[in-house]
């Protein structure tokens, strides 16, 4: 098995490093743009070979795991290049814009559209890890339009990955996924962008900051490389789900002023049963 993987981050390198272990007759071909990363890669015995994009005729299998903005260019340009029986995943946070990009493609069927809910704030070859989707959520979209045979080689691989699988169609996932993600993520950049504003002035900021704001602003550490993208294809939801954030945001601030400290209470009490909600998805996982 011939595994190309396109981007040679977290995701890409950890998928290829996964596959490495449990298929000791694939060899991985690596793509990337940026040198320094593929040499890394190499290094780390992340990918076996260094490729080029004239190379991928030669795939049966290709990771697409590039910033969203780069995909909608690139998917097009892969599926010109690979073989019938070859099968290209991308693994993009939003999906919508990048179905629509290949929808017409004469290989759509080709293509499997994925997103594994797995990841650190991390970037690069460096941070690929082992085993950072087991019992993971992979999200696939329009998996009708895949032909079966490679349906079947895709989700194979998946599962010995130990990922579980979710069907969804690409505006529901673009849509609940900036709930879950995307507003998460804002809010973490934000919530740094405030502290280091105060910063200037009170260093005793920084020198108090526990575990607690250490866990909160954790992702504002992410690529903005990756993220600008991302919250540009799905604006709409972003938006929305921001002005829902805004709101409560808003009247926690006016239980504040009215020192409504019952109401604040009861607030977060009804907050509270969030935990009871991802316990019970984690019994269910």
């Amino acid at each position: 098995m011939k595994v190309f993987v396109i981007g040679i981050g977290l995701i890409g390198g950890s998928m290829v490093l996964d596959i490495k272990a449990l298929y000791p007759e694939a060899t991985i071909y690596g793509i990337d743009n940026n040198e320094k990363h593929l040499q890394q890669a190499l290094e780390l015995g992340v990918i076996d070979i260094a490729a080029t994009m004239e190379d991928l005729h030669e795939a049966d299998f290709v990771i697409v795991s590039v910033p969203v903005n780069v995909a909608l260019g690139l998917l097009p340009q892969v599926l010109d290049l690979v073989g019938e029986n070859a099968i290209v995943l991308e693994v993009g946070s939003t999906k919508n814009p990048i179905c629509k990009a290949i929808a017409n493609h004469p290989k759509r069927r080709n293509f499997i559209a994925t997103h594994p809910i797995a990841g650190t704030e991390f970037s690069g070859p460096l941070a690929a890890l082992r085993n950072l989707f087991r019992d993971k959520t992979n999200i696939i979209c329009e998996v009708e339009k895949t032909a079966f045979k490679l349906q079947e080689k895709a989700l194979e691989v998946f599962k010995s990955l130990g990922m579980r699988i979710r069907y969804m169609d690409p505006k529901s996932h673009d849509k609940h996924i900036a709930y879950v993600s995307h507003l998460s993520h804002i809010s973490s950049f934000m919530l740094g962008k405030t502290v280091i504003n105060k910063e200037k002035h009170e260093q005793d900021i920084f020198d108090m900051a526990g575990s607690g704001f250490e866990s909160t602003v954790r992702l504002a550490k992410s690529s903005p490389a990756m993220w600008t993208p991302i919250f540009e294809q799905n604006k709409a939801q972003v938006l929305e789900s921001l002005e829902e954030y805004i709101s409560n945001l808003t009247q926690f601030r006016d239980l504040l002023v009215q020192d409504d400290y019952n109401a604040i209470y009861d607030e977060m009490t009804s907050v509270n049963k969030i935990r009871e909600i991802l316990n019970g998805i984690s019994v269910k996982k």
